[in-house]
């Protein structure tokens, strides 16, 4: 019988899906809301959420891509540092490959055999330096582009779903169109707080109940602050 080990990998790309569309389906909820706790009409709604819904999905995007970007220069630059060192100070780099063996018990005679063996080659002693002295994986060049296309359209995918009941196809009616866009937005977080937990492997429902939570609240504080100044 073989055992073949199950790890979920694609953590960034459901990380930036996350960021996006809880986003989506909160904010341009919670701006409806306030809108209809100052009681202004559909079209209002429609056109203000719409523009929330494009702006806020490039500067939710820009803001993936500027965090891809900086996480690709702060590895170059570690890189080049380790680089300098590795030349410069070749016996101190040594001394902390053995600290990092000495940490998982391996006998000094051990620690200095993989120590000579790992500085033959320059490069693998740098990438061995960056991930285990410094905790760095090397990103996807890509990575930022990736990530901002992704959260931005996710963005606008969740955006989207709150926003829909007020158009004119669905309802004339300002109030039905909040109470329709609670119902589904509701739904949406649930399912959507479901899968995302259950992919990573945390308690689905447990997951659904919070990210139900978040949208509520978010929603509830600005209706009552809009319907309060109004």
């Amino acid at each position: 019988m073989t055992h073949q080990e199950e790890h979920f990998s694609g953590s960034e790309i459901v990380r930036d899906i996350v960021i996006g569309m809880s986003d989506g389906l909160t904010v341009p909820f919670a701006l409806a809301a306030g809108l209809m706790g100052a009681n202004t009409g559909n079209g209002v709604i429609v056109t203000a959420g719409l523009a929330e819904i494009v702006a806020g999905s490039i500067a939710m995007g820009l803001g993936g891509y500027l965090a891809g970007k900086t996480e690709i220069d702060h590895y170059d630059s570690e890189l080049k540092r380790e680089y300098y060192e590795v030349d410069e100070f070749p016996e101190k780099e040594k001394q902390e490959v053995r600290e990092v063996f000495e940490g998982y018990g391996l006998s000094e005679h051990s620690q200095q055999l993989i120590v000579e063996e790992l500085a033959k080659d320059k490069d693998k002693w740098v990438n061995f330096m960056m991930r285990f002295e410094l905790g760095l994986e090397k990103p996807d060049i890509n990575r930022a582009r990736q990530s901002a296309l992704t959260i931005g359209f996710s963005y606008i995918i969740g955006g989207i779903v709150p926003l829909s009941t007020y158009f004119s196809i669905f309802t004339d009616n300002a109030k039905d169109g909040f109470f329709y866009s609670c119902i589904v937005t509701a739904i949406c977080l649930f399912i959507f707080g479901y899968f995302k937990t259950k992919i990573i492997g945390q308690p689905p429902l447990q997951g659904a109940f919070k990210i139900l939570l978040i949208g509520a609240m978010a929603a509830s504080a600005d209706y009552f602050i809009a319907y309060a100044i109004n």
